[in-house]
């Protein structure tokens, strides 16, 4: 497979969105927290993922619930797909309701070989630009992995000494909402039977962003809403439905960490 993808990397595609007003207040009653949501406003770091969400009919759709692959993005024959991790910057807010722009390019796809077998890796550059200028620079990473006959966790990554923890709810009402708020249907979210049955999970998966979005609030509040200069996270166990999920940090670093004390992800804040 090594080589096959060649032709996409570079390719790029560019778009424009805004996040609403009504956008910001949902967003921020499913993550339960106080935000200033009027037109005009600056959007809280992260928020933008709810631009640009995928349109496909449904008739281009899927098993899953995701965009049928194959033009902009590589048609890799894996089935099953996963955000893995992200590195962002910040350079300037951006505003509620006002234009988002954002070019994505495909910089790198890759593939290795792990516990769970062939893995194919896809890298975009996002570079987002608001009313301010630039304002986000980010890198992506989705993999995909063959879809496997029973459900083997990774090898476990305990949790290390905390200064800080607190409990959040991760059950199937907050993940439909999220699912909603940024168009995600990919049914291993908010569909068990699937989840279950066809992905072989032992639950519904909590989403990646909406972890790393967690994170970076639980953080923010702990440095009085400071914005940081950069952040990365990496999805490391899944989380389910089920789990006990903590929030906690030590240093610069935070972490969701399940009932067993597992660390499922890792993120590091860079501040000025």
């Amino acid at each position: 497979m090594t080589g096959t993808f060649d032709p996409w990397v570079g390719r790029v595609e560019e778009a424009v969105d805004t996040v609403s007003p009504r956008q910001a207040r949902q967003m921020a009653a499913t993550l339960g927290v106080a935000c200033d949501c009027a037109a005009g406003a600056v959007l809280p770091v992260l928020w933008h993922w709810m631009g640009w969400t995928p349109e496909a009919p449904m008739a281009e759709l899927g098993p899953d619930g995701h965009p049928a692959r194959g033009g902009f993005l590589p048609p890799v024959p894996l089935e099953r797909r996963m955000w893995a991790g992200g590195r962002l910057r910040f350079h300037a807010p951006l505003r509620i309701g006002q234009e988002m722009r954002r070019r994505s390019e495909i910089v790198k796809v890759s593939e290795k070989t792990g516990t769970t077998g062939r893995m194919v890796f896809v890298t975009f550059a996002h570079r987002v630009e608001g009313s301010e200028g630039l304002a986000v620079e980010e890198e992506q990473d989705i993999v995909y992995i063959a879809m496997p006959d029973r459900f083997t966790p990774p090898p476990p990554v305990a949790a290390p000494v905390a200064d800080w923890a607190e409990p959040v709810a991760v059950d199937e009402v907050r993940l439909f909402r999220f699912s909603a708020l940024t168009f995600n249907a990919h049914r291993i979210h908010f569909d068990l039977p699937y989840a279950t049955g066809v992905e072989k999970y032992p639950g519904l998966v909590v989403h990646g962003p909406l972890q790393a979005m967690l994170l970076m609030q639980a953080a923010r509040a702990r440095r009085g809403g400071a914005v940081p200069a950069g952040y990365r996270f990496r999805g490391v166990r899944p989380a389910f439905h089920f789990d006990a999920l903590t929030l906690q940090g030590a240093g610069d670093g935070v972490a969701t960490v399940n009932g067993d004390g597992l660390v499922c992800m890792q993120a590091g804040m860079e501040w000025e």
